[in-house]
């Protein structure tokens, strides 16, 4: 999720942390997830705020953004506070791991596995809620959805190389993106890529030589 100002011209790249074995471990928890996501979403809210959003208590959101603090993923942010009001602001709008970063460390990577699994229930639910809302938007907007999923046999490294042009052509994508322009609207674009389990997988390798079931070589 990134929280980034429109601007005219170039748009600068989001603020990025990469997870740390302590960031990873304080991170790992269901209201800290979404306290710091709404931030990032929202932009600075206090603790009341928040727990309106979230549905939960006060207590709750002040003790965790604390917690959060302590590690670096939130900060107050003093221009905003009056007196005892405070208020809070993402410190990053992108975060950063890799599953490797945490291989010597059980309780980080035990960690970063549980979050890993929180941001896809989350994404799905994101998505589901978008299917059972879908017949309110435009035919343009229903028709501009899509989804699929792409079978390819490939060594790790070319699947990080293609990750990383995939990642590319967002960037150049959100970098030009004019949110002034007719019709447009934010949108979340999920990336996943992962080696299929053996009894998942298909029972030859898809090749652009084979034909389909049904065509012809041409």
């Amino acid at each position: 999720m990134e929280n980034v100002p429109e601007n005219e011209g170039a748009r600068p790249a989001p603020r990025t942390v990469r997870l740390d074995h302590r960031q990873v471990r304080v991170l790992a928890h269901p209201l800290r997830m979404r306290l710091v996501g709404a931030l990032r979403v929202k932009g600075p809210a206090t603790a009341t705020d928040l727990a309106e959003t979230l549905g939960t208590n006060t207590g709750a959101t002040s003790y965790h953004l604390r917690q959060l603090a302590e590690v670096g993923l939130v900060v107050e942010d003093p221009e905003l506070g009056t007196g005892r009001q405070r208020y809070w602001r993402a410190a990053h709008q992108v975060t950063q791991w890799e599953p490797s970063d945490y291989d010597d460390d059980p309780d980080a990577r035990a960690a970063i596995e549980w979050i890993e699994g929180d941001q896809v229930r989350y994404l799905t639910q994101h998505a589901e809620q978008w299917f059972a809302r879908r017949h309110e938007w435009s035919p343009a907007w229903r028709d501009a959805f899509g989804m699929g999923d792409v079978f390819m046999t490939v060594p790790p490294e070319r699947l990080q190389a293609l990750k990383d042009e995939l990642w590319a052509v967002f960037e150049r994508y959100r970098a030009e993106a004019d949110p002034a322009a007719p019709g447009a609207e934010q949108v979340q674009i999920y990336l996943a890529a992962y080696p299929m389990l053996a009894e998942l997988r298909l029972a030859a390798p898809i090749s652009d030589a084979a034909p389909l079931p049904g065509e012809d070589k041409p």
